[in-house]
Formats: structure tokens, C-alpha cells, sequence
């Protein structure tokens, strides 16, 4: 695995119809311990009218086998935990998922959670180089169809829905990454911009829009110049994970260390609420209980992170919250005293 692959392959938990994970979603604002004081303090974004009300608590979501259309392990887990994580997110391919799952965002909701859609401009099929799904082609109104449809799909749906769209832009693994399948410099900006001009032009109010890149790391693409814009962005967070040493690459790192630059990064060009949009840990390299345990002692000093999406899937790694006695417990005992 290249340094540039540092994340889960998400393209394997795409089927034909959706491809689901969960995680959860909170409105989240960004405070970091090494910023300088002005810089801690959360500047007050401007309310608008074409977003859904953003929670105020702070927020756990998990991303679990078989939702959405399967819930029974996020109920299992919340059961386990004492407390159900409030969000829920599942994935969707603009090549492979041609409506609204709208079914799929109700059982969520009717389970107690926020739906968190992850929305992904490409055929999880066909790599990198994907033509159809070049940046410039969304931005000019290629798939303004298809986008209308959604829209209309998405209104009537009626609900709150935070939509991660396009995630993980600075990387290299999907099509729709700078210096990827023909995108050059501001065309992942100009396409956010789109959408969310084609959203708003359909009366969509039900949607927050979610940012999310990856953590940033050597030979990433800088952050700011992909940044959409605070008047289309509503939450902000990035995607990182402890791997501790099952990569020959990897080394065990606290949560602080993982995300710790990325919020400095975009703590430089955005107050946009702030969230840990996936996060995981490994259990070889250290001791998993005590990495968790410093996790929610760093939220705890940081109490402007709204919340954090926790990978609950054994795959690269066992990242699961019950991948040992003592990791559930460590888990278990900081979510209780997160709010």
C-alpha cells in the first residue's frame, strides 16, 4: 500500500443498490490545543435558510455491517454501550444508485439516528479514471438530470440528511481527487459550488452539507484551495485512523497526532463546525483501551469537536469498538461521559 492509500478501501463496501457503512455526524466546531487563543475560539458561522438545523449536543456515530437496510448491529451496539450513537451514514455511487434511497434514510431516522449519506460521483467498478465523472464535466452541468432528480427526491423526503458528498478529496484513491482522472486545480470547488447551486434551485432545506477530507499527510493536496466555501459547506471534518503497525508504513499514533495538523490546516480558512467524520484503531502496535482512553481524554480538552464517527468494521483491521474486552470498556465508559 502506497502512502497515498493511508485510509480504508470504501470502494469494497459498495454493492449494486447501496453500499453502506455508518458513522455518525454532529455539528462541530474546531479548537485546537496548539492554536493560539483567538484562534480556539469558534468564530459564529452565519445561520441560513437553505440548511437543516444543526445538532447542538455532542454526537456519536458508527459506521456498522449491514446498514442500512440491516440494523440489528448498530442496535446491538447501542445496547452494549448503554446509549444508541445518534447518527447513522450509508453510501451511495451516483453510477450504481440512481434515486434516492429514501426507504433507507426512514429506517435510520425511525431507528433514532441522522441519516449521514455519503455520495460518491463514480462507478466503484472502474478505478481512477473515470471521464463521465470528471470534475469540470459535474461542474458544467453533466449530470444536472440525475442531480434535479435527487434534489426532488430529497425534499420530499422531507427529514434532516447530511449529505458527505465527494469525501476524501485530497487523496488520490477516487475520481473525483485533484490531479486525478483530468481534474485540475478549482475544479473540485467549482463542482462542490454546483451541486449545491442545483440543491438550493430545487428548494432543498433538509440538507447539511458535509466537507471531509482525508487527514492530510506527504504529497497530500493542500486543503485550502479545495475548500468549497463557507456559503456551501455547513460542517467540516476530516477522515483518520491509529494503524498502528499493520502497515509497513504505519506506527501508532494518538488520536491528537492523527488529526491534530488537519484541524490546524483548516482551522486557517474556516470556523465551520468541526467533526471526526471516520476514525478507527487497530489493536497491533499498542494498547487499543488506552489509545481510546486518550481519545476521549483529548475530546474532553477540546470541546468545540462536536463529535466523531467511529469505523465499527473488521477489515484492513479490527476496528471494531468490541475488537477486545478492554477496547469496549474504554470505548463504553468515554462515550458515557460524552456530551
Amino acid at each position: 500500500m502506497s502512502e497515498l492509500s493511508r485510509r480504508p478501501d470504501r470502494s469494497r463496501l459498495s454493492r449494486a443498490g447501496t453500499a453502506v457503512v455508518a458513522l455518525a455526524v454532529a455539528s462541530l466546531g474546531i479548537l485546537l490545543l496548539s492554536a493560539p487563543a483567538d484562534a480556539a475560539r469558534p468564530r459564529k458561522a452565519p445561520a441560513r435558510a437553505d440548511t437543516a438545523p444543526q445538532p447542538t449536543e455532542r454526537l456519536l456515530g458508527v459506521a456498522v455491517p449491514g446498514a442500512p437496510t440491516d440494523l440489528r448491529e448498530y442496535e446491538d451496539l447501542g445496547n452494549a454501550l448503554g446509549r444508541r450513537p445518534e447518527q447513522v451514514t450509508f453510501y451511495a455511487a451516483w453510477a450504481t444508485v440512481p434515486d434516492f434511497p429514501a426507504a433507507d434514510a426512514a429506517r435510520i431516522a425511525a431507528a433514532g439516528a441522522v441519516p449521514e449519506l455519503t455520495w460518491e460521483p463514480w462507478d466503484p467498478a472502474a478505478g481512477t479514471t473515470q471521464p463521465a465523472y470528471a470534475l469540470d464535466r459535474i461542474a458544467a452541468g453533466a449530470h444536472d438530470a440525475y442531480l434535479k432528480r435527487w434534489a426532488r427526491q430529497v425534499r420530499s423526503y422531507g427529514a434532516p440528511l447530511v449529505i458527505r458528498m465527494a469525501h476524501e478529496m485530497n487523496g488520490s484513491w477516487y475520481p473525483w481527487a485533484e490531479g486525478v482522472n483530468g481534474n485540475e486545480a478549482g475544479d473540485y470547488r467549482a463542482a462542490w459550488r454546483h451541486v449545491v447551486k442545483v440543491f438550493r434551485a430545487q428548494r432543498v432545506t433538509n440538507v447539511s452539507w458535509f466537507w471531509a477530507p482525508n487527514v492530510p499527510f506527504h504529497g497530500s493536496v493542500p486543503l485550502a484551495g479545495l475548500y468549497p466555501g463557507d456559503d456551501v459547506v455547513d460542517r467540516v471534518g476530516l477522515d483518520g485512523y491509529n494503524w498502528g503497525t499493520t502497515q509497513s508504513w504505519s506506527s501508532w499514533q494518538s488520536a491528537e497526532q492523527v488529526f491534530g495538523p488537519g484541524l490546524a490546516e483548516i482551522s486557517a480558512f474556516t470556523s465551520r463546525p468541526f467533526f471526526i467524520g471516520e476514525v478507527g484503531s487497530a489493536e497491533q502496535g499498542g494498547d487499543k483501551g488506552a489509545w481510546l482512553r486518550d481519545m476521549w481524554a483529548w475530546l474532553d480538552r477540546t470541546p468545540a469537536v462536536r463529535g466523531l464517527t467511529w469505523f465499527h468494521f473488521d477489515k484492513e483491521a479490527d476496528w471494531r469498538i468490541w475488537s477486545s474486552p478492554g477496547s469496549f470498556e474504554a470505548f463504553r465508559a468515554g462515550y458515557a461521559a460524552f456530551r
